[in-house]
């Protein structure tokens, strides 16, 4: 793979190990749940705090392949830091809300909520790229680096709770 290739999705692929990392953290809490309540391996039925454990392990894996969707898309279609940032901004978010999850469910509302904007925000940049791509291919209009203005000047504002 040529430099070029290589630096326009290393972070890209930063982002995706970095939660594969968090996701084998998620299923060491569900291991380490499940034998701390049950004194056995894996078992579902247990105490409320392996049911949290569990249901938040469930609905961070319900989601994860629609953001691993929309990250490459957003990173190749449009632009690579922003895409990432918000990346990284996700997994934070769905650290919080895994966590959250673990306490009071009412915890995990904001990392939740959070969440879901840092997903639309991925998804209109795939969005942007795309239609970028038509208007070059129909039109001869690039505005490529408009989108990645766009998209840069964006993506600190996901900061904002």
């Amino acid at each position: 793979m040529d430099q070029e290739t290589l630096g326009s999705i290393v972070l890209l692929a930063f982002v995706t190990l970095l939660s594969v990392v968090q996701n084998a953290f998620f299923a060491y809490k569900l291991e380490h749940e499940s034998k701390h309540c049950n004194g056995k391996g894996f078992q579902r039925q247990g105490s409320s705090s392996f049911d949290r454990v569990y249901t938040a392990n469930q609905n961070c894996g319900h989601t994860y392949p629609t953001f691993l969707a929309v990250l490459w898309c957003a990173g190749l279609l449009c632009s690579q830091a922003p895409a990432a940032f918000a990346g990284l901004m996700y997994l934070f978010v769905r650290q919080k809300y895994f966590v959250g999850y673990l306490g009071e469910r009412t915890q995990s509302t904001p990392g939740y909520l959070f969440g879901k904007r840092i997903i639309l925000f991925l998804f209109l940049m795939s969005v942007a790229g795309i239609l970028n791509y038509y208007l070059i291919f129909f039109f001869g209009s690039d505005f490529e680096i408009h989108i990645k203005t766009i998209t840069s000047a964006i993506s600190p504002l996901l900061l904002i709770p």
